[in-house]
């Protein structure tokens, strides 16, 4: 996967949100697959530190398994967002099945904002979703979870693809988190020395 869907192909897919205001020289920080105690609570002392603020994709299976931690990330006054209950693929499974696992999730993260996992959604699922989510995708993908990547790879990814209004992609996840916890930190730093603020979606 690319760390950039191209500008030009975006419009085709629906209406999904990729990207905030180009004018504004912000920086939206998302993590999706968490929370988990492995990863999320040392990003969250990551960003307490940078005094930065976030929003969370979970899954709803870790919100339950993990319940502590989630309220850990919305008392730190972080957002939390859909991302499925069992972090489902959309085209390897019915649309039926899948808002129903979106609504299953929602039982326990309240809020209008989903993610599909993998980005993989169709046409139908998206239809059904966009009546009470705004679909969230991306305008960089870190591919931190790609452990054959280097921190210093991806941290010049970071410093090339990034531009006003990205959507920034990181995971709290068991895959991603020697990748994280080391290119995180060194991304606030280069963002906030470049006269990056961030917001939350």
């Amino acid at each position: 996967m690319k760390y950039r869907f191209p500008d030009f192909l975006r419009p085709f897919l629906g209406k999904l949100v990729w990207r905030k205001n180009s004018s504004s020289k912000v920086i939206y920080i998302t993590f999706d697959d968490g929370p988990v105690p492995e990863v999320t609570p040392f990003v969250l002392d990551i960003l307490h530190k940078y005094a930065v603020k976030a929003t969370f994709f979970c899954v709803g299976e870790n919100v339950v398994k993990y319940s502590g931690i989630y309220a850990k990330v919305l008392e730190n006054g972080h957002k939390t967002a859909n991302h499925t209950f069992n972090h489902l693929k959309g085209n390897s499974v019915s649309t039926k099945q899948y808002v129903n696992n979106v609504l299953k999730a929602s039982e326990y993260i309240h809020s209008n904002l989903f993610r599909p996992p993998h980005g993989r959604i169709n046409y139908f699922q998206k239809k059904k979703l966009q009546s009470n989510y705004q679909i969230v995708m991306w305008d960089l993908l870190t591919r931190d979870y790609n452990q054959s990547l280097t921190p210093e790879t991806i941290l010049e990814n970071i410093k090339r693809y990034t531009r006003n209004g990205s959507i920034v992609v990181f995971h709290d996840s068991i895959k991603a988190k020697d990748n994280v916890l080391t290119v995180l930190p060194m991304a606030i730093e280069y963002w906030k020395n470049k006269g990056y603020t961030f917001g939350i979606l």
